[in-house]
């Protein structure tokens, strides 16, 4: 690609960089995608990009490619979001629509602005396909048509439930401790109903949906691209996930008495 001008203004760039990045972070991209997607961006415009990465906040230095006098340096908080592979993936062909086509800075934030402005997959939906897909893994775990159906019911219940906490700003480790305690609570009347043969695999498959998977995936790319300092306090927050579902089946264990039988 032939070296850009810097036509756009320092700092109109870099209010519009740090609002990407952070939409991207904030989705569930890994941070060398941030990285490589923000710093595609500002060549097109014949800026560089040097940017710190964190759990909690981004830091970023915009500088003139050819008088490196001219800069700007922001830390900006990171705003979780809930998890969006549709908005990670258009955002990203964003970053290759601005470096190929060469596109002006404010066709970009009018694009970047309608992929943040669209609305999310319904909830009702997502709860849905989530129920399902944790009753398939039921069966994929050797589960009968009973244990299927009781883990669909106690992941529709669970889910719902961590929804609603969501929305109302609950810690999110307090969330999933709920959760996990409901769900496999549900779960565990096929024992106590003599529901099928496979009481033990709905319980144990009914946490499930909880797993954070992403994060971990994220982690590990983190930690062998280099970016070692989040991709550790990534794999530590998803540790500490787990640690909360299953504090919430061990609950569930104690309450029913099944610690013994299971």
């Amino acid at each position: 690609m032939n070296e850009k001008n810097c036509t756009e203004d320092i700092q109109e760039l870099s209010d519009f960089l740090l609002d990407y990045a952070v939409s991207l972070m904030g989705v569930g991209a890994h941070t060398a995608r941030v990285v490589r997607n923000t710093v595609r961006i500002a060549e097109c415009y014949g800026y560089d990009v040097d940017m710190t990465i964190f759990q909690r906040n981004v830091t970023m230095t915009v500088k003139n490619s050819h008088d490196s006098s001219i800069r700007r340096t922001y830390v900006r908080k990171l705003i979780p979001m809930a998890l969006n592979l549709r908005v990670i993936s258009k955002l990203s062909a964003l970053s290759w629509d601005a470096y190929d086509d060469c596109l002006p800075l404010n066709e970009v934030k009018a694009v970047y602005a309608d992929i943040m402005a669209e609305p999310p997959i319904s909830r009702w939906f997502v709860l849905l396909a989530a129920s399902a897909g944790n009753a398939a893994f039921c069966r994929l775990f050797g589960g009968d048509i009973y244990a299927m159906g009781i883990v669909f019911i106690a992941t529709l219940i669970g889910f719902l439930v961590r929804q609603e906490l969501m929305k109302r700003h609950m810690d999110h480790r307090i969330v999933f401790f709920i959760s996990a305690f409901l769900a496999s609570l549900i779960a565990s009347a096929g024992v106590h109903f003599n529901i099928g043969g496979t009481q033990d695999v709905a319980i144990a498959v009914s946490v499930l949906y909880l797993i954070p998977g992403v994060p971990l995936i994220n982690s590990i790319i983190d930690v062998i691209e280099g970016h070692v300092l989040i991709g550790l306090s990534r794999a530590i927050n998803a540790g500490i996930l787990i640690t909360c579902i299953a504090l919430g089946l061990y609950m569930t264990l104690i309450i029913s008495g099944l610690g013994t039988d299971i």
